[in-house]
């Protein structure tokens, strides 16, 4: 626990979730040019994405039966061929929903397997500095974000999207094997319960809730701050073409959000080691309602790339908050399928959301009304998180 292995295992785990991350964000950047071949609205252009995350959500809860089963390798390795044949099956699609379901069944799935079940295994590694670690193996997600983008769009507007997808393919089956194999050692689930002093302080009905419960509670406040999060993330490209800044610009604007969204997840990751999951999510929350209000009064170039910033620095530690209320209220030998379970929720979050968003641009030829839609989820995320916090408790102790 917290040794010398778990951070060099943390590394390795970190690199694979930025391969692996991929699998969300080239659809984003390809989205224009999928739009323009195949001749669609908007919102069934956004239906590649909105499969990638559903297929990304469901093959999370799976991915975290199996690390619980037989440990993070298998999840992984699988995840890595699926992404593979995904991005070979994508660039030969004749039609959208063949676009669609490689996606969905192959890139979103096989992603999966780079995010929740790895953030759950380093999760069970760590102790006293589990937020600051959770914070960086969630960051691999943005670390792919940041690096993804910019580099897919250069040889979508050089070779075209499916060439670029048939090169990610590759990529990603020739570097994620060497480091696959770093993660062969299992943690010793069976003894952390007790070595670690988990008696059942940290049991739901400190909230006053059942398990079942809290469980219905945090997925629900992952869908609502997800759809929210979902809007900026998903359409900034969208929404840079409209508003004639191209999209090359727009990828630089996510480039640039998620980018500010490591610096979120470490920095919260290391505040939650102090104030504990419920309050961090409370304030990554608040933080990026603030953000998404920004959006409505500024659409010039400059005030949208200090946004974009801003979002990603404010909703950036969000998620990794989930990760961390699960390990608090649950045992570790439960952290793979808990963790996906709720991950999973906020995967559905980022699908209905980027799926609603288009659907209001069709509806009402502007993203105005989408941003007020992605407002009032957030709220309800508040809303939600502060009926917990003000619940009966006792302060959990630190496993």
């Amino acid at each position: 626990m917290d040794s010398a292995y778990a951070w060099i295992r943390l590394a390795a785990a970190l690199l694979l979730s930025t391969l692996g991350g991929v699998g969300m964000w080239s659809i984003i950047v390809a989205l224009p040019a999928v739009q323009t071949e195949f001749g669609v609205a908007r919102a069934d252009a956004s239906l590649p994405y909105t499969m990638t995350m559903i297929g990304f959500g469901l093959g999370g809860i799976l991915m975290g039966r199996l690390s619980d089963r037989f440990g993070v390798i298998v999840p992984v390795a699988v995840g890595a061929i699926a992404l593979t044949l995904g991005f070979l099956a994508a660039a030969s699609a004749a039609t959208l929903w063949q676009l669609a379901l490689s996606q969905g069944l192959l890139i979103g799935a096989g992603s999966s397997a780079t995010f929740g079940p790895l953030i759950a295994d380093v999760s069970v590694w760590f102790t006293r500095r589990r937020g600051a670690a959770v914070g960086i193996i969630a960051s691999g997600n943005y670390f792919a974000g940041a690096l993804w983008p910019p580099v897919v769009q250069h040889f979508i507007a050089v070779a075209g999207w499916r060439h670029t997808y048939l090169g990610i393919g590759a990529f990603c089956f020739v570097s994620m094997a060497p480091l696959i194999l770093m993660l062969r050692r299992r943690p010793p689930v069976a003894g952390l319960e007790v070595s670690a002093g988990y008696v059942g302080l940290r049991r739901p009905v400190d909230l006053g809730l059942s398990p079942a419960a809290l469980q219905m509670l945090l997925a629900f406040a992952a869908v609502a701050c997800c759809v929210a999060m979902s809007m900026p993330q998903v359409h900034i490209v969208a929404y840079c073409s409209d508003l004639g800044y191209g999209p090359a610009r727009g990828a630089q604007m996510l480039s640039l959000m998620l980018a500010f969204g490591i610096v979120s997840r470490l920095g919260f990751g290391l505040i939650s080691d102090r104030i504990g999951g419920l309050r961090t999510l409370l304030l990554g929350s608040g933080l990026q309602f603030v953000a998404l209000a920004l959006f409505l009064p500024f659409d010039g170039l400059a005030p949208l790339y200090v946004i974009a910033a801003l979002f990603g620095l404010f909703q950036g530690g969000i998620v990794p908050s989930y990760a961390i209320i699960v390990r608090e209220y649950f045992p570790p030998s439960e952290a793979g399928v808990r963790v996906a379970t709720v991950l999973t929720a906020s995967v559905f979050g980022m699908a209905l959301g980027g799926w609603m968003s288009g659907a209001i641009f069709d509806w009402t030829g502007s993203y105005h009304a989408a941003f007020i839609n992605g407002i009032a989820w957030n709220l309800m995320n508040v809303a939600v998180v502060v009926r917990l916090l003000r619940g009966p408790r006792r302060a959990p102790a630190h496993a």
